[in-house]
């Protein structure tokens, strides 16, 4: 990758920033690494810091309308107190610690539709402060994950698209600001009870909170309904459970049950009443982006169709944007947000 960026808020022959990742794909929990280059301008200059910063979509509520913006949700800092001189190069390593809660954005070499994912480089230099680059970071599922999500495409359902919301769902312990939703056309075999379902898969050390959202919508004689259920799955069962027939059972679970609150806790005892969001004030800290309108990305489409086979059964997964186009449109929001 060639050096991208001239900071334009340090003067015309000012330094020039870029970031590389050493593998730009990565799980939730694990170290991305990487390293700034910097490049002298026409004169030397003094960098107050220099930090990286995980970057995302979000689906936000305002008061009137549903609109989208770019959250910064982690950051890290590299270096701070550099004397950049005239035309000096300095490469600057830095490892950034994945948060277990990182949402999912590819799936068996598929970009999940809906997901955007970055690692911004940011140098303040007097009190001046300017974006460098903005670089793609494809994370993939944990194994318990990779394999929930597996069985929704063994199970027939198919995915029809993902996002994140801003706030917390009841009863779990979350760091980030925001909940990851993949959402699926139901299979034929539950379609009688659900149209579409919510999945929410909020990882932590040991092990993924499972949440569940089923839709009914009404028919002429009869009102809709949503159903929910909360598993737990821990890391150390990603190979010892047979995940097909497990979400089978939490799904029968869910859809006979949505008019009968149950407790409990463990594999074939869900929780219901986990899936909405109750707190969608911004946790302090977290730094919002701007605006953009937001698309509603519901309905058929090529969503709907299976993009490929694993262990004999379809992923239920299409291919969606691939992950340059996506950053292109990105980055060209970041810049507009600039200007």
């Amino acid at each position: 990758m060639v050096f991208k960026k001239m900071l334009g808020a340090f003067r015309v022959g000012g330094p020039s920033v870029d970031a590389v990742l050493s593998n730009p794909n990565t799980r939730p929990g694990l170290m991305l690494a990487g390293q700034v280059n910097l490049t002298g301008g026409s004169h030397d200059v003094e960098i107050d810091h220099v930090t990286v910063g995980l970057v995302t979509r979000v689906e936000m509520e305002g008061a009137e309308e549903e609109y989208d913006a770019f959250v910064e949700f982690h950051r890290v800092g590299v270096a701070s107190g550099l004397l950049l001189r005239e035309g000096q190069h300095l490469s600057l390593p830095f490892q950034v610690q994945m948060p277990w809660e990182t949402p999912v954005t590819d799936l068996h070499g598929q970009h999940l539709h809906g997901m955007t994912m970055g690692l911004r480089t940011e140098v303040a230099i007097r009190g001046a402060v300017d974006k460098g680059d903005l670089d793609p970071v494809h994370v993939h599922p944990l194994p318990v994950q990779e394999r929930i999500l597996n069985a929704f495409g063994q199970l027939g359902f198919q995915f029809k698209g993902a996002d994140l919301e801003r706030g917390h769902i009841s009863g779990l312990h979350q760091t980030l600001p925001f909940y990851q939703e993949i959402e699926y056309y139901a299979a034929p075999q539950y379609a009688h009870a659900a149209n579409e379902v919510e999945l929410t898969l909020v990882a932590g050390e040991h092990g993924v909170d499972v949440v569940l959202e089923f839709d009914k919508r009404g028919g002429l004689f009869t009102g809709g309904h949503d159903s929910f259920g909360r598993h737990h799955a821990a890391h150390a069962d990603a190979d010892r459970v047979d995940w097909a027939a497990q979400v089978d059972t939490w799904v029968r679970l869910a859809i006979d049950h949505h008019q009968s609150p149950h407790t409990g806790h463990g594999y074939g005892q869900p929780e219901y009443g986990y899936g909405r969001p109750v707190d969608h004030a911004p946790p302090p800290g977290y730094s919002g982006g701007h605006h953009e309108e937001h698309h509603e990305r519901r309905g058929p489409g090529m969503g709907a169709v299976a993009a490929g086979v694993a262990g004999g059964a379809a992923l239920g997964f299409a291919g969606g944007m691939v992950a340059d186009e996506v950053f292109d449109s990105f980055g060209e929001d970041e810049d507009e947000d600039e200007g």
